[in-house]
């Protein structure tokens, strides 16, 4: 099996950035992964003690299909986040200062408009990702998995519809959902799969339009019998994967 794609999200709900390598830390997210969030103005964060919080507490696709016409980039050297919001003029804000985060609150919220609930705020949080889950991890996506998709619903659709950190090939569509409980090497790094990915409405949006043009959930139970997508799995042993490198799936002890 082989790595293909590498991707991070460091703001959540917003565009994906391409990596070529990427270390990995033991019990961590791939670095600035999910690291930033628009919080909304109603939802319980407190960012001083940060925990677990469902998505729609945040702006994201699921809710806010319009995001996906937002291009982000996060520069982790000079921490600033560069915004281009269609209708506004092109936002680069250091995400360090109060001055920065606001400005790319007011950015977004104007461009969610009524989506904004209350007063939202562009926040990151010491030692907490903004995941889906509460344990942090690494998303994998079997291509094959996809193709079978593609084949049994007649739909082209763009992986980072699913937001996984690793696209791989060279495995039989579906078999990577047999590797909950095991152990993957991944370049240089263990990872232990604990569980598959159940795909969210997310999945409806098209990137490149913001309108959800297919039911993915829908169509993967009608296909499939399950909603399921790609598998998470937490690094257990720090290492560096790169595209191109291996993907093992390690033998039990």
């Amino acid at each position: 099996m082989r790595v293909e794609k590498l991707y991070r999200y460091p703001v959540k709900g917003l565009s994906a950035e391409a990596l070529e390598e990427a270390k990995l830390a033991v019990g961590e997210c791939i670095a600035h992964d999910r690291r930033f969030a628009l919080v909304q103005g109603d939802a319980p964060f407190d960012v001083s003690a940060p925990r677990f919080l469902p998505k729609q507490n945040f702006a994201c696709l699921m809710a806010n299909a319009r995001l996906a016409l937002v291009a982000a980039a996060f520069d982790p050297h000079d921490q600033c986040l560069s915004l281009r919001i269609p209708g506004q003029p092109p936002i680069l804000a250091p995400t360090g200062s109060p001055e920065g985060r606001s400005a790319i609150a007011a950015a977004l919220c104007a461009f969610l408009g009524q989506e904004a609930r209350g007063t939202p705020y562009f926040t990151e949080a010491a030692g907490h990702a903004f995941t889906d889950q509460k344990r942090k991890g690494i998303s994998l996506i079997n291509l094959a998995s996809l193709e079978a998709v593609e084949k049994a619903t007649g739909l082209q659709l763009d992986p980072l519809r699913f937001r996984a950190n690793v696209y791989f090939t060279g495995l039989p569509a579906w078999a990577e959902f047999n590797w909950i409980g095991q152990e993957v090497l991944l370049g240089s790094a263990r990872l232990s799969v604990f569980k598959r990915t159940v795909r969210c409405p997310a999945t409806q949006v098209n990137l490149r339009t913001g309108e959800r043009d297919a039911d993915v959930p829908k169509l993967l139970r009608e296909h499939f019998g399950h909603a399921d997508l790609g598998v998470h799995a937490a690094v257990v042993e720090e290492g560096r994967v790169a595209v191109g490198d291996a993907l093992e799936v390690l033998a039990p002890a």
